[in-house]
């Protein structure tokens, strides 16, 4: 089995020396950088199938390169951080991040986050490629929803929760079912992470369009109803 390529970019020299190591024992093939416009002339130039990136770098932000990098490539991404805030972690999976790890953090945690985003990557495909509640149609080849034939500008995050919602239209979903499918992992204590999505999610289709399409259930959680 051919070895999986991962760009660490950390400017943590002894951090980023204990990843590479820790990867390398896994059988990973690891390239490390420590700026971040060596790390996006890495991703531009090279192959690599993740991308584990720092969100504080010299030369570019990590947030500039995960939305540089959303232009041209879907690789799995997982931002490593010192950075707890909510708002915080939500600015870096809105710029198309897939995951987001607080330092320190356990290299196990990491390890099992990383097997989720590649399985993720390459996960069962959605069986109907299109799926539709009243006029909201979510084209799931081309990545595209429509409400009334008009596209909705969607992050990565809100389309995938959007989708994730149509697809269990009329079932009631925690927030905790929802952190594990959409991000993958169970976010305990910070379902709130749900509530801003859904905020984002209402104001660009809700509230612009005037129709009611995703609906709380109070203690529960959200679902979304067909008619």
């Amino acid at each position: 089995m051919e070895r999986k390529k991962i760009l660490l970019i950390e400017d943590e020299v002894k951090l980023a020396r204990f990843v590479e190591l820790e990867l390398r024992y896994e059988g990973y093939d690891v390239t490390v950088c420590h700026d971040g416009r060596e790390g996006m002339q890495q991703i531009t130039d090279g192959e690599y199938d993740m991308v584990l990136l720092d969100l504080m770098l010299p030369g570019l932000t990590g947030i500039e390169i995960c939305r540089r990098v959303r232009k041209f490539s879907q690789i799995p991404i997982i931002m490593l951080t010192a950075k707890d805030e909510v708002m915080d972690k939500v600015a870096g999976l809105d710029s198309g991040a897939d995951d987001y790890l607080t330092k320190p953090f356990a290299i196990e945690e990491l390890l099992a986050r990383m097997r989720v985003a590649f399985k993720h990557s390459t996960g069962t495909a959605v069986k109907k490629s299109l799926l539709q509640v009243q006029d909201l149609e979510i084209d799931t080849e081309k990545r595209m929803v429509t409400v009334g034939g008009t596209v909705v500008d969607l992050t990565k995050k809100e389309y995938e929760l959007l989708t994730y919602l149509v697809q269990n239209k009329n079932i009631v979903l925690t927030r905790e079912q929802i952190l594990n499918e959409v991000w993958g992992y169970s976010y305990i204590g910070e379902t709130n992470v749900v509530d801003v999505y859904i905020r984002y999610l209402r104001a660009k289709i809700d509230e612009a369009f005037d129709r009611k399409y995703i609906l709380t259930i109070r203690g529960v959680g959200y679902y979304v109803k067909e008619g």
